[in-house]
């Protein structure tokens, strides 16, 4: 054990001027807190916005987190030289970071729209980023020990502790604070403008008396020169983001919105029958066409009503034309609509093209309207429905793939009654017919027999759907109930057809899909990527 108690003249003297190293020191912990929380905010936007719009969040997730933690030792290296100049070297780095990380959004955003290019993009965006918050790190420390020298452990563990708390709130502000209230582009900006004057302005004025007045000047106008862009860019942002956005629609753009569960767009145009076609888009995906939504929503409707009918639950289908077709009928008595995004159910609600065309159905006293996670939720239902409708978006996120599984399966048969139909859309049998198969193993290796059938919509092509039954063994049948109401598609010759499929897209040797094991999420991204 060594006991020199030799003072350590290599170590910096505390600057003679100025405030007092309790307060400094506070000061500038509080600054690494603040950037700490505007660092993992550029990290969980640009993961989210990859979600978005590529889907795969887990393959979004992992390229970012990637790039960035290895830039970050590229940066920590990096930053060694500036040790010497370490208050303007931090100023600078926090200003460029301000800069970069305020624009990342835009700039991943207008490459995927007009330049096409936006996994390239967003490699080098996280690059960048990364490799400027990584050389924080070494600056920080070494700011750190001019104001108090301390042993090495000591200085990282008090550097760090405040880092990592930095990081949780950063992290829970995203999506409940930045999103809900600036959406992605614009909180990208507001936390580039905190990040510059976290970084710059307090350092400043922690360390004014040992830097130079010509520095100052030029970092505080530098400051100055990116809070002036990051604001001009939010002044212009929700134009810059209507003409990107435009420019992945044929079709004119009448409402759109970021929630903190998806992006939400819907178009307007003229057919080539000459009626009006509302499209409905949820992270870029076609939901609906006016034009012929009512064929695909009489074959995920009418054969499950066929038998008892009087309580009724649809999972999804937020859009309320599922539920449309179900209130056609006089007998049900109560119908459970469960769908993650108020949002969504708040433009069925309200947004006069797509009120119209549900016929107000949210508006009806029969209808209960629940936000919640569908699995999540039917791990507490008690109540027990006649008949079960599934009408999720196909599974290409992790998120979503949990919604077919074995596991989720497993759970739905908690609230059916004895002799309920479940009738789930599972994809096309004709663009993603692993896809589909695995659907209906699933179902099978959950416990329930289905009837397999495909319908034409000439938005989506060929379609499918699995009409399904618990702990019976033969297929139910597929038929219209001999009350149903006039229907414009499907009636029994249709629906006779539609159990048919071609020689080269008939059942499939697949897995079924699990949490564990989302074999289906699998299947999709492959067969669904050539189209």
């Amino acid at each position: 054990m060594s006991t020199d108690t030799a003072p350590r003249t290599s170590a910096p003297a505390p600057p003679a001027h100025g405030p007092p190293s309790r307060g400094a020191r506070f000061l500038l912990l509080l600054a690494v807190f603040i950037c700490a929380a505007c660092g993992l905010t550029y990290e969980l936007a640009l993961t989210a916005l990859g979600s978005y719009l590529i889907g795969n969040s887990v393959m979004q997730t992992s390229v970012v987190l990637s790039v960035m933690v290895f830039a970050m030792g590229i940066g920590s290296l990096a930053a060694k030289p500036l040790q010497k100049r370490a208050v303007g070297g931090f100023a600078l780095i926090e200003g460029t970071l301000a800069l970069v990380g305020g624009l990342s959004v835009l700039v991943l955003y207008v490459s995927f729209a007009w330049l096409r290019i936006y996994m390239p993009a967003m490699v080098v965006v996280s690059f960048a980023v990364g490799l400027l918050i990584g050389a924080e790190i070494p600056l920080l420390m070494t700011l750190l020990q001019r104001i108090k020298r301390q042993e090495a452990g000591s200085a990282v563990a008090d550097m760090f502790a405040v880092d990592y708390i930095g990081a949780l709130v950063g992290g829970l502000a995203f999506p409940f604070l930045l999103l809900p209230a600036f959406g992605q582009l614009q909180g990208a900006l507001v936390v580039g403008a905190v990040n510059a004057t976290a970084g710059v302005a307090v350092v400043l004025w922690i360390f004014r008396h040992e830097t130079r007045r010509i520095v100052r000047i030029g970092l505080l106008a530098g400051m100055t020169a990116v809070l002036g862009v990051l604001g001009t860019v939010y002044v212009l942002a929700d134009e810059i983001e209507v003409s990107a956005r435009q420019q992945l629609y044929r079709d004119p753009i009448v409402h759109a919105e970021t929630t903190p569960y998806q992006d939400i767009v819907i178009t307007r145009s003229r057919a080539f029958t000459g009626s009006p076609d509302t499209r409905l888009y949820l992270n870029g995906d076609l939901q609906f066409s006016s034009v012929d939504e009512y064929r695909y929503h009489e074959a995920l409707v009418h054969p499950a009503l066929s038998k008892k009918r009087a309580s009724v639950l649809i999972l999804g289908g937020g859009d309320a034309l599922a539920l449309r077709e179900v209130l056609r009928y006089d007998d049900v008595e109560h119908v459970t609509l469960v769908d993650l995004d108020p949002a969504m159910t708040r433009l069925a609600r309200t947004f006069p093209p797509l009120a119209r065309l549900n016929d107000g159905a949210l508006d009806d006293p029969r209808v209960t309207a629940v936000h919640a996670d569908a699995f999540n939720w039917l791990r507490d239902a008690t109540r027990r429905y006649d008949s079960v409708l599934i009408d999720f978006p196909d599974p290409d996120t992790a998120a979503l793939a949990k919604l077919y599984s074995v596991e989720f399966y497993h759970l739905l048969g908690k609230v059916l009654n004895p002799d309920s139909q479940v009738l789930v859309q599972g994809g096309s049998p004709f663009f993603a017919p692993k896809t589909y198969w695995s659907i209906a193993e699933t179902l099978a290796e959950a416990g329930y027999t289905t009837t397999p059938f495909q319908v034409d919509v000439p938005s989506f092509g060929n379609w499918g759907f699995l009409l399904a039954t618990a702990d019976t063994d033969t297929p139910p049948p597929l038929r219209l109930a001999a009350d149903a109401p006039r229907l414009r598609f499907l009636d029994g010759p249709v629906l006779s057809a539609s159990t048919v499929f071609p020689v080269d897209r008939r059942r499939q040797e697949v897995r079924a899909s699990t949490l564990m094991d989302p074999a289906v999420l699998e299947y999709t991204r492959h067969e669904w990527r050539n189209y």
